[in-house]
C-alpha cells in the first residue's frame, strides 16, 4: 500500500498541523513526527490542547488507512484524550494502533510523546469508515 505524503501543500491539514514526516505507516499502526511551534501556544508556552488531540486522531486515522486503504475514509464518531504532561515548542510523536475492528467500525487508541518516550496525551476513539465516493459526492 502507498503510504501517504509526509507533508502537504500550504494550508492542507498537514501543513496546519505541523506534520513534518510519517514515521511509520504498516497496517493498523502509525506513527507520525509534528513540530509544536510557538504558534501553537498558549501562556507558558505549552500547546493547545486541541493540536495535541489533532496529533493523536490524525495518527489514529493514519493507522485505519494504513490497515483499510484510501477507498475508505475513517471519520471520528468519538474521541477521548486524557492529558498527562504539557506539550512544549520541538518535536513530538503521535503514535497510534487499532485495538478491535468490526465491519465499519473501528476502535483505535493513541498517544503522543516526546522523542525520549514521554507519554504526554493519551487518546481512545471510535472510528467508522466511509466510502470516499460518498464523502466526495458531498463536497462542495
Amino acid at each position: 500500500m502507498n503510504q501517504p505524503p509526509d507533508t502537504g501543500p500550504p494550508g492542507s491539514l498537514p501543513d496546519s498541523l505541523a506534520q513534518r514526516r510519517i514515521v511509520r505507516f504498516d497496517p493498523g499502526h502509525a506513527v507520525i513526527e509534528y513540530e509544536v511551534l510557538p504558534a501553537m501556544c498558549h501562556s507558558g508556552g505549552v500547546a493547545q490542547g486541541g493540536f495535541v488531540s489533532g496529533w493523536i486522531d490524525a495518527a489514529m486515522a493514519h493507522a485505519v488507512m494504513a490497515q483499510h486503504g484510501f477507498d475508505r475514509v475513517p471519520i471520528s464518531l468519538e474521541l477521548k484524550v486524557s492529558f498527562f504532561a504539557p506539550a512544549n515548542p520541538g518535536r513530538v510523536l503521535a503514535e497510534a494502533w487499532i485495538e478491535k475492528a468490526g465491519g465499519r467500525t473501528i476502535f483505535a487508541e493513541g498517544r503522543l510523546t516526546t522523542p525520549e518516550g514521554k507519554v504526554l496525551a493519551k487518546a481512545s476513539s471510535t472510528i467508522t469508515l466511509i466510502d470516499a465516493a460518498k464523502v466526495r459526492a458531498t463536497m462542495v
